[in-house]
């Protein structure tokens, strides 16, 4: 997994993982923020960036093992984790059951997204589909071209995505995190845009009723980037929510 790593190498170590199509550098003004007094750990999350894809198709949980290997390897102790939409699903599951200093979420993923009748008429029909080109074409090639119709319907992510990787995300997308919420103990900020439509605000709130020591702040007239939407905004409330980390020998 490649990482870059900035700050000074005696400080209060943050893990930083970006959210699903991105890198590390979409995530650098988070860690400009905060890299003058910690230390920021911006890493790829597999299949991103310069890191390597899985050899499987992995889960949340491969992912989450993943990177608390990282954490172990690196010796980080119990590092302050922010995730921006798919790496927030990391940060809630590995908060959930490990000690953590504390936990920003930002336009986070983890909740499985309500469904109309229309969506599953769309599964029911495009599964029918596969197994008919399977039966006239054969396997092998009725995968190739079931794979082509993917790229073409499937969202901007999912298109922009290897064959390996839009399983990946197909299996994470459904996945819902809310039962491992109430477990997280670390005081947990929630950083939203109010327009955001991929992680609607809805999600926060729920995850503010669902994480014990929670709070929520929303941002007018931003969307799934919020961080880069209103970025004065952003670095005062993440500033303040990490103060003690930023300058702890006011707190000794």
């Amino acid at each position: 997994m490649h990482y870059e790593e900035t700050g000074p190498s005696d400080g209060e170590p943050v893990v930083l993982m970006h959210g699903w199509g991105c890198d590390h550098t979409t995530v650098r003004s988070i860690a400009s923020v905060l890299d003058k007094r910690m230390r920021v750990l911006s890493v790829d999350l597999p299949g991103h960036g310069l890191s390597s894809e899985p050899n499987d198709v992995w889960g949340v949980e491969d992912f989450t093992s993943f990177v608390e290997k990282f954490i172990s390897e690196l010796n980080l102790g119990n590092p302050v984790l922010i995730g921006h939409s798919f790496g927030g699903r990391i940060a809630i599951l590995l908060s959930s059951r490990r000690p953590i200093k504390k936990v920003v979420l930002i336009d986070a993923a983890g909740i499985k997204p309500k469904r109309g009748l229309g969506y599953y008429r769309k599964i029911y029909f495009f599964k029918a589909i596969k197994k008919s080109v399977r039966i006239i074409y054969g396997k092998e090639k009725g995968e190739r071209i079931i794979d082509k119709w993917r790229s073409k319907k499937g969202s901007a992510d999912y298109r922009n995505s290897s064959p390996v990787m839009r399983a990946v995300m197909s299996k994470c997308v459904n996945e819902d995190l809310k039962h491992v919420m109430p477990k997280i103990k670390a005081s947990t900020l929630l950083m939203w845009g109010e327009n955001d439509t991929a992680t609607p605000l809805s999600d926060a709130k729920t995850m503010e009723c669902l994480i014990p020591d929670a709070g929520l702040v929303a941002f007018p007239d931003c969307g799934h980037y919020c961080f880069l939407d209103n970025p004065i905004g952003f670095r005062a409330v993440i500033a303040e929510f990490l103060k003690k980390e930023l300058n702890p020998k006011s707190y000794d």
